[in-house]
């Protein structure tokens, strides 16, 4: 099939059907630094694109193939809202779809189109890439096609979080040096208070990126992720972590750092020696701390925190 793969199994997003709207080659309004597709001239409309009929065709053969998907994710060889008939092809994987969920992957410069704008607002779940607010920090990381106002962008998607009624998830990559400044990381909080996201997903480079950038260590996205408000449901989505030591922590030490920061399971054992989760798994028989089930993840959290956000509602 020239635009379908998978199924691709994802933590964050569960089990998946791609749709690639860009098979032949790279075709995107950002040449990101750490992109793992090779450099390429920006562009702001699709030169080359599959059918609709061609991409329902191969969508129905694999759908009868694995029919026990949960989405079908919308992506490209670059940015998938250039595809000019993106409302049409969501339409007719509607009919089809069943029980499955659609989903999007985009870097959100299209959300200032009203056109891409409300043709996701169709769609069950979208994830929308914010790596900066700044347009100095922007323009180095995302490298953006002539014209690509950041303020404009943040509008939108502002905007699209106020009216969207599905599941949004928000993602920022950060690139050592550009946007991991504690300047930065304030302004994009200030901005991420504003959203209603399910989840934001924080990373880092770890593929071979198109220009030569590197990453931030876990211990920092660590650090990134408790910097943010409390009250967003960070989760830091990335696979460098082979550096970083686990530590000792006391029930009381636990206690407050799950106040601080929500942790999944997948981030105990990272962070915490054999004796913090022997600790754990103990405050967790006692109902000190709780798992909760948030966008396909598990948390732990303090049985207090979540009282207190009973109370408060």
């Amino acid at each position: 099939m020239k635009t379908i793969f998978g199924p691709v199994h994802s933590r964050r997003f569960g089990v998946s059907l791609g749709i690639d709207l860009s098979p032949a080659f790279k075709q995107c309004n950002f040449d990101c630094l750490y992109c793992e597709l090779a450099p390429a001239v920006t562009v702001d409309v699709q030169h080359e694109t599959p059918s609709v009929t061609e991409i329902i065709t191969e969508l129905s053969i694999a759908l009868q193939e694995h029919p026990n998907i949960d989405e079908i994710t919308l992506t490209a060889n670059g940015e998938p809202t250039l595809y000019p008939h993106l409302k049409e092809l969501i339409a007719e994987i509607d009919k089809i779809k069943q029980d499955k969920e659609t989903l999007i992957l985009t870097n959100s410069a299209a959300l200032v189109d009203e056109k891409v704008f409300e043709t996701l607002l169709a769609l069950d779940q979208v994830k929308l890439s914010l790596d900066a607010v700044s347009s100095d920090i922007f323009k180095k990381i995302d490298r953006p096609h002539e014209g690509i106002d950041i303020s404009k962008l943040v509008d939108a998607v502002i905007s699209f979080s106020e009216q969207y009624q599905g599941k949004l998830f928000i993602e920022i990559l950060f690139v050592r040096g550009l946007n991991d400044t504690s300047e930065e990381i304030a302004k994009l909080n200030t901005l991420l208070l504003k959203l209603k996201a399910l989840r934001i997903d924080i990373g880092t480079i770890d593929r071979p990126p198109a220009y030569p950038v590197e990453g931030i260590s876990y211990g920092e996205l660590v650090h990134i992720a408790q910097t943010f408000d409390v009250n967003l449901p960070i989760n830091i989505a990335s696979r460098v972590h082979a550096e970083f030591c686990a530590s000792h922590y006391s029930e009381e030490e636990i206690i407050n750092t799950l106040d601080k920061r929500p942790l999944t399971p997948e981030d105990v054992e990272i962070l915490f020696d054999t004796e913090s989760k022997k600790s754990l798994d103990k405050l967790v028989k006692e109902q000190k701390v709780e798992i909760i089930q948030r966008a396909k993840l598990e948390f732990y959290i303090p049985t207090q925190n979540i009282q207190r956000k009973r109370q408060k509602s």
